[in-house]
């Protein structure tokens, strides 16, 4: 998976049962590489989240796998799952929104940053190769050490401009 694919095409028709095979299949090969376990609930939550292009909550996701199975499961266990994911770069989390978004690089480890749409909630994630440079350049300079990034930039999306 790359970016542009994904970043591209929250609103256009596209084979999106394609984007969540692509997206389990990159998780059973991060795990793998890393001697991690995906668990059947790590593995559900990750589905859940890349179900759409929008950001997902922790209580969205317990209510979803609470109506799937009739049981509701405890919020830590799915925050343990998130954090998992998060961990191995499988997701990542939009703090403006406290949701999670499926990564669609996990292969190589970066920082999120995102444009969000404050009308559909979908979220772009960009290509960091501009952006994280010329925050480590401007850190430098001035003597900071960067602990951890958060770009989230909220607007409308050019499909609800038009739909407007």
């Amino acid at each position: 998976m790359n970016d542009s694919t994904i970043s591209d095409t929250p609103h256009c028709p596209h084979d999106h049962e394609q984007c969540v095979s692509d997206a389990l299949a990159a998780a059973e090969q991060v795990c793998e590489r890393s001697g991690a376990r995906l668990t059947p609930l790590r593995k559900r939550v990750l589905e859940l989240v890349w179900q759409s292009h929008r950001p997902m909550g922790a209580y969205d996701l317990l209510d979803t796998l609470a109506r799937e199975d009739d049981r509701r499961p405890a919020p830590p266990t799915v925050y343990r799952a998130l954090d998992f994911l998060q961990e191995h770069g499988l997701v990542h989390r939009i703090a403006s929104l406290n949701a999670f978004i499926g990564c669609p690089s996990p292969e190589h480890n970066h920082q999120g940053h995102f444009l969000i749409c404050r009308h559909c909630r979908v979220a772009f994630e960009l290509d960091q190769s501009l952006i994280q440079p010329a925050i480590s350049k401007v850190a430098r300079q001035r003597g900071f050490s960067v602990e951890a990034e958060t770009v989230e930039i909220t607007g409308i999306c050019a499909h609800c401009r038009e739909a407007a």
